[in-house]
């Protein structure tokens, strides 16, 4: 089964709904789940905010993040996903998000292929948790874009179980402190 295919299946059968907030891969990550029929019932909507004006703009990513950690960071990825989650327009439960480089970067920026990724977890009592990771993947510009969204989507199940486990945890600790 192809990963936006089992991507649509993960997030239908749960009832969940999906934004993604894209750089790099400029909407790769939302289009690659449109190509699977039944997608409408669980994306909900794609940013590109491929410059720092639209990321800081449109989601909310604070240009000392951006100026401190740079454009592709786990940092910036982090508030993008974030910055998705918490648009009042959106009815989302899980935001991924995309930053990176899939060429030559300026001097003293990171190596080809380097893609920074965030996935945003909203938990039932409205707390989010957030994971982020940097993957290098090789090839042509497409590529590494196409592999990049691929990988976005395909994290999706293993850090939402995990993601929902924190958040479980975090309400348990939290009820408990509480009594």
């Amino acid at each position: 089964m192809s990963i936006p295919r089992h991507i649509v299946g993960f997030l239908a059968s749960r009832g969940l709904k999906l934004a993604t907030a894209e750089s790099c891969t400029a909407g790769l990550i939302a289009s690659v789940l449109a190509e699977v029929p039944g997608s409408g019932s669980c994306l909900d909507v794609g940013f590109v905010t491929y410059s720092p004006s639209g990321k800081a703009g449109f989601l909310g990513v604070r240009q000392e993040t951006m100026d401190r950690f740079g454009l592709t960071s786990e940092e910036v990825a982090r508030e993008m996903a974030e910055g998705a989650l918490a648009q009042e327009a959106c009815a989302v439960d899980i935001a991924v998000a995309n930053t990176g480089v899939a060429d030559r970067s300026p001097a003293g920026g990171p190596p080809p292929g380097t893609q920074c990724f965030a996935w945003s977890l909203r938990g039932r009592d409205g707390r989010v948790v957030t994971a982020s990771e940097t993957r290098i993947f090789t090839g042509s510009r497409n590529d590494i874009r196409y592999a990049a969204a691929l990988y976005a989507l395909s994290r999706i199940p293993a850090l939402f179980d995990s993601m929902r486990m924190a958040t479980a945890c975090a309400t348990s600790g939290h009820e408990h402190n509480s009594r």
